[in-house]
């Protein structure tokens, strides 16, 4: 018999951790199941949802650039994602056949911002795509102050300002950081085989956080430069362990095993 299995599902893919995480924790509760990393263009992305569709041993599958906006055509919306964060990260195949759509990067991106008092704090994010969403609507919820999107296409971030409810300015990349208290890169910028994200830190004050959601490499270009001028950040990690452990109930049917996060964290940075 066919072992059930997941999977990630992005366009490239080499570089995702997700493999190792949940393989790290069906491990450890046992689970006979397994989680693999699938290599799917744009063009392929229909023809990919509708093959796993009708196969009974597929869970599921977390979504990673640049498909998080597309799936939102393609799956059952149950929750009504594409109305408030308007961006899915994981697809969920029921036992009744079901496949619907959901995203736990909102969440994930929140938990270690959760005891931060970000009330009325300024804020900065690169980015204006699928993941940036998520951040967006998490830091909408925080009630934050005002938010400068710093994009290639000033004209979507400012679209993204009006969808969240958040006032602000959205820029292009080549404009001058505000002093922001919280910096988040959302982009794919400074990922491994990407251009790099250069930023000049020089207006961040004293005590900003500094946030790359990229995981790969681990230690950014931006966070070594944060960490050079004394800055407290967070690492992508955080993150994709985060949204990772949300998924992995909704494929497996059982709470990861968080009490390893130590030893999954030293494993994903070897």
């Amino acid at each position: 018999m066919t072992r059930p299995y997941a999977e990630v599902i992005g366009d490239p893919i080499a570089h995702s951790k997700s493999p190792l995480i949940h393989g790290f924790w069906l491990e450890k509760l046992g689970i006979e199941a397994d989680y693999r990393a699938t290599r799917v263009t744009p063009d392929d992305l229909p023809r990919y949802i509708a093959g796993r569709r009708d196969d009974p041993t597929w869970h599921g599958c977390n979504v990673t650039i640049p498909h998080k906006i597309a799936m939102l055509d393609l799956v059952d919306d149950p929750g009504e994602v594409r109305d408030s964060i308007g961006a899915m990260n994981t697809i969920v195949r029921d036992s009744d056949g079901r496949v619907f759509g959901t995203n736990t990067d909102a969440a994930g991106f929140y938990a270690p911002l959760a005891e931060v008092d970000l009330a009325g704090a300024p804020v900065a994010v690169i980015g204006a795509g699928g993941a940036a969403r998520a951040v967006l609507f998490a830091l909408a919820r925080a009630g934050v102050g005002p938010v400068t999107i710093l994009n290639r296409s000033p004209l979507k971030g400012a679209a993204l300002l009006a969808r969240f409810g958040l006032k602000g300015d959205a820029l292009p990349l080549s404009a001058t950081l505000p002093p922001a208290a919280l910096l988040v890169n959302t982009s794919a910028l400074g990922m491994t085989g990407q251009p790099p994200l250069e930023l000049d830190l020089s207006p961040l004050p004293e005590g900003a956080i500094v946030y790359d959601i990229v995981y790969a490499p681990l230690e950014t270009g931006l966070l070594r430069q944060a960490e050079a001028r004394g800055l407290e950040t967070i690492d992508g990690l955080e993150m994709l362990i985060g949204q990772a452990a949300m998924a992995f109930e909704l494929f497996f049917g059982r709470p990861a095993p968080r009490v390893h996060d130590a030893e999954l964290r030293e494993l994903l940075t070897r």
